[in-house]
């Protein structure tokens, strides 16, 4: 998928994202999935991190992994990390304005990747942990507010599973 058709789905993944952290009851923020050590704050604030990597990256020149592990404040609220993801979302509008702002390469800490690959990855990971924000919601009860649907995800490379 190309980098002007990846930039716009990666910006309704964010928008959709601000929603459902909004949605999530500050008494479930702490809730841990079955199988996992993440928080749905840590998971919230994971799906904007990872999603600032992007500008980040481009503008460094390399993707550490310690940006993937970063942790949210612990008093961060699901209205506070939607303004986070908002901060991303046109820190990432903005960034895509430079020209060539889909060119070069990036050291990630998986070895170099093109600024479309890093784009794309970071695309269909933010996506892959969208719904893993759902799936919470749904364990708690809540029916997210405009849920994005299976053809915003159609052509990115997301596991079937949302739990894989």
């Amino acid at each position: 998928m190309p980098p002007g058709e990846l930039l716009p789905r990666l910006e309704r993944i964010l928008v959709a994202a601000q929603r459902a952290i909004r949605e999530v009851p500050p008494a479930h923020l702490n809730m841990k999935s079955p199988d996992r050590d993440r928080t749905v704050r840590s998971l919230g604030y994971h799906v904007f991190r990872l999603s600032a990597g992007f500008p980040d990256g481009m503008e460094s020149g390399g993707f550490p992994e310690a940006w993937l592990l970063e942790e949210p404040p612990p008093e961060a609220d699901g209205a506070a990390l939607a303004r986070y993801g908002e901060s991303v979302r046109c820190r990432i509008v903005e960034w895509s304005r430079h020209d060539g702002w889909c060119d070069g390469v990036v050291e990630t800490y998986s070895g170099p990747q093109t600024a479309h690959q890093l784009l794309e990855r970071t695309t269909w990971h933010a996506a892959q942990h969208l719904r893993q924000l759902y799936a919470f919601l749904e364990r708690m009860g809540v029916s997210p507010e405009d849920p994005l649907g299976e053809a915003d995800f159609e052509g990115l490379p997301i596991p079937k599973e949302v739990w894989s």
